[in-house]
């Protein structure tokens, strides 16, 4: 693997060459290394976990099963006197209702028992209020950092910036940094109090701090960013590789990331290697000297890099993406069938144990049928993000029924997953719309109908703010639309029209106009969920 050499090993020989010679006064200053002495460090790192602790119906991942690689690979490393941190890049919140119901007590719960030593604040543990936050955060033991989200009122930092860890000799600084995109990704109604900085700007001013006041041997962030393949990161904020090229090489060693959710393997600069799969030897991405990691989602897999540090130079000597017991199908007698990929990983008996009451707690009432679907409902994000589908469609009918619009405008992004064929619970309902947005409506002009149609309906495709219709008919040629027709009938720029928006884009969320001033806007105090749970029962065989 690649050394990494670097402007701190460059000072640290010359420390070395003073410490033989002299004596200095400033004692921060002096490593506390040895050296000629190799020391080993192994970083383990999840990301994106969205609410599964528990296993899926395939018996697939899991924090039970987590654990107990984790306990097994931290055993392994320190056998061999290795010092290890576990790190998490992010979004512990919003993806399954049994998580999402009970404000992801279990998660966060879970991930003290597992040891987390620390974790970025991901743009979803915004989708709460700030009191759910401080909740969560009492029931980690681990710091939850970010450098770069302040507090308007006060213009300080809102959140622990950074962590400082001694494990065998070496200072080890863990930064947390979440994605700018969180301004427009979370809640307007709960984030209008906090500035969400560049967090390279401010990585690099935290790396000032530390280097004067700490002076760590390895500094790591772990952001939730996004990795973009040489940069090219379309509509979405800067990530991991633009952050990388941006600070001076040898001030970041390594980022543990999360939030574009995917495995980060490369089978050469810059050019990601396509169709990974489990099992499959994964090399991390490195820019200016910087290794960049993430483990996909969900506790799919977990990460493993291990490095060797000697006279101030630190060396990626392995890395693994471990899949905690994913499975593939196989045909086994002429029958589909699936398999474990690698060898079952037994689930950790306390953890489960601690788990499955909250597993079980709803359990009664979110697998009660309330409709069912002859086919697949289509709301996997790199579908409904670029095209319209039969499930954005019949969100939005639901929404449009219940306010008794004349059309209904459905951001592509509150579409969590599909719902497949077959009987269809709430449980479907909640994970498909877990965020618990209200319906609104507006009243308005056609003419201020085409001007929003003008900013909502061009947004791009392969972003959550892709907008999903029903009732509504239109051209869209660039930034313009037209021959809009609502019900049928052409657009009068003299009639008022209602329509509905959830109330996370009515004050701005996705980057759409504010309408929650607007004088025709009102909050139904409907949950999304409910209206959709209720319209799938109503109608009972869905579209």
């Amino acid at each position: 693997m690649m050394a990494r050499l670097s402007l701190k090993a460059a000072i640290s020989a010359a420390l070395l060459a003073s410490l033989s010679g002299c004596a200095t006064s400033d004692k921060a200053a002096v490593p506390s290394w040895k050296p000629d002495t190799t020391y080993n460090l192994t970083i383990l790192h999840t990301n994106d976990h969205h609410g599964r602790f528990w296993n899926n119906k395939y018996g697939e991942y899991g924090m039970a099963a987590r654990k107990t690689l984790i306990d097994r690979l931290r055993a392994d490393a320190e056998k061999q006197g290795s010092a290890v941190l576990l790190l998490s890049g992010g979004d512990i919140n919003t993806g399954v209702p049994e998580s999402d119901l009970q404000d992801a007590e279990p998660d966060f719960k879970g991930m003290t028992q597992i040891g987390y030593d620390a974790m970025a604040l991901g743009n979803h543990e915004f989708d709460n209020p700030l009191s759910v936050l401080e909740k969560q955060m009492n029931w980690a033991d681990f710091p939850m950092l970010s450098a770069n989200i302040y507090d308007k009122k006060t213009g300080k930092r809102k959140f622990q910036a950074y962590e400082i860890f001694e494990r065998n000799g070496l200072k080890i600084a863990v930064i947390g940094l979440t994605t700018e995109d969180t301004a427009k990704l979370g809640n307007p109604e709960f984030i209008s109090g906090l500035d969400f900085r560049d967090p390279k700007a401010e990585a690099a001013k935290v790396i000032a701090e530390l280097k004067e006041n700490e002076k760590p041997d390895v500094v790591i962030a772990a952001t939730h960013m996004g990795h973009y393949v040489d940069g090219q990161r379309g509509i979405n904020a800067p990530g991991d590789v633009a952050l990388a090229r941006y600070l001076p090489e040898g001030d970041l060693d390594m980022v543990v990331g999360g939030h574009s959710q995917e495995p980060v393997c490369m089978e050469g600069r810059n050019l990601l290697k396509k169709g990974f799969k489990p099992g499959d030897e994964c090399q991390p991405d490195n820019q200016n000297g910087t290794w960049i990691v993430q483990a996909y989602e969900w506790g799919k897999y977990v990460g493993k890099a291990d490095f060797t540090f000697r006279n101030g130079e630190l060396n990626l000597v392995s890395y693994d993406l471990i899949p905690v017991n994913l499975k593939k199908k196989v045909k086994i007698n002429g029958e589909k069938k699936r398999v474990f990929i690698q060898e079952e990983i037994p689930q950790d008996p306390s953890l489960k144990a601690f788990l499955q009451p909250y597993q079980e707690k709803g359990q009664g009432e979110l697998s009660k049928k309330i409709a069912e679907t002859d086919g697949k409902l289509e709301g996997d994000r790199h579908v409904v993000r670029f095209q319209q589908t039969n499930l954005g469609r019949m969100i939005a009918a639901a929404h449009k029924e219940r306010a008794k619009a004349d059309f209904a405008v459905m951001n592509s992004g509150g579409v969590r997953d599909s719902i497949e064929g077959g009987d269809v619970t709430y449980k479907d309902v909640l994970t498909v719309q877990p965020f618990g947005n209200m319906v609104t409506y507006t009243d308005m002009s056609g003419k201020e109908v085409l001007d929003y149609l003008n900013v909502v309906a061009t947004k791009p495709v392969d972003s959550g703010a892709y907008a999903q219709f029903y009732g509504i008919s239109m051209v869209v040629e660039g930034d313009k639309v037209s021959d809009v027709k609502i019900g049928g009938n052409a657009l009068d720029l003299d009639k008022t029209y209602r329509f509905t928006v959830p109330s996370y884009n009515a004050a701005g969320g996705d980057g759409y106009p504010k309408l929650n001033k607007h004088p025709g806007n009102v909050n139904t105090g409907f949950v999304d969920a409910e209206v959709l749970k209720e319209f799938s029962r109503k109608i009972a065989r869905l579209m």
